[in-house]
């Protein structure tokens, strides 16, 4: 399994429509694609035109697997990266700003 960064523009209008894409994406990676795909986290934006973004952190088998997963999810991905490297300075916060 390869490690990459997958982003989501402007894909949602709100947080609740994120939170019922989120399930349905967690969902179809275990139940469906097991060994296959694996969501790591997410980190959620507010977009410029005032939709909800993410940059996803997955492990899978390859790019086909992500395009695959997100089709089945019904959410954009074609827009992502092999991650090279991981460079911690320190951990994520435990709370969002708000």
């Amino acid at each position: 399994m390869n490690l990459f960064v997958i982003r989501r523009p402007s894909a949602w209008a709100s947080l609740q429509e994120l939170e019922a894409a989120g399930a349905k994406s967690a969902k179809v990676a275990k139940e469906q694609m097991a060994g296959t795909v694996s969501w790591i986290r997410s980190y959620v934006v507010h977009e410029p035109d005032g939709r909800i973004g993410t940059f996803c952190i997955y492990e899978a088998k390859d790019g086909e697997a992500i395009r695959d997963h997100a089709k089945r999810v019904g959410m954009p991905g074609e827009e992502f990266y092999p991650v090279a490297d991981t460079v911690i300075i320190r951990n994520d916060p435990m709370t969002a700003a708000a």
